[in-house]
């Protein structure tokens, strides 16, 4: 793997952050999917996200995205994480604590999406349809990030 989970881990708790969150841009050509937030849930209820979800004591980034992915979307292949991307971004939880979302992608295996009670639904966009959602700025920001890191390889490529 190229992204050495130690050092971003190690990083982001010489910041003074308490809580690891994991995400990821799961990604079908272009689009990407995004799940909308149960308008019960306490915390930006009925939002649009990317499936993300905080690390348990114990497990390192990947395993937690692996474990997150399965409760969310129902994912069950292992997880194969696109080489050099990962975006991060901090924010406040509901509950006051420190938190960076480390933001991992890769392509969809073409499993059916299976949706845990957390989310209401799910659609695939393209970058050029996030003005139409209701993504926080920080995922609309990882989105373009990885759209560009994306663009660059097929032209590299």
């Amino acid at each position: 793997m190229d992204h050495d989970l130690d050092l971003l881990t190690q990083g982001a708790d010489r910041d003074g952050i308490d809580k690891h969150v994991v995400g990821a841009v799961i990604h079908n050509d272009r689009h990407v999917l995004i799940l909308r937030r149960s308008g019960e849930d306490g915390f930006l209820p009925g939002i649009e996200e990317l499936p993300s979800g905080g690390a348990e004591p114990g497990e390192d980034l990947v395993q937690a995205l692996a474990r997150e992915l399965a409760e969310e979307v129902g994912w069950r292949q292992p997880l194969q994480l696109d080489p050099g991307f990962v975006a991060t971004f901090d924010y406040t939880t509901g509950s006051g604590r420190r938190a960076r979302q480390f933001t991992f992608s890769l392509a969809h295996d073409g499993t059916p999406i299976s949706l845990s009670a957390e989310h209401t639904s799910h659609r695939w966009i393209t970058p050029d349809e996030l003005a139409h959602t209701t993504l926080t700025a920080e995922s609309k920001n990882t989105i373009m990030t990885w759209a560009g890191q994306a663009a660059s390889r097929l032209q590299t490529g």
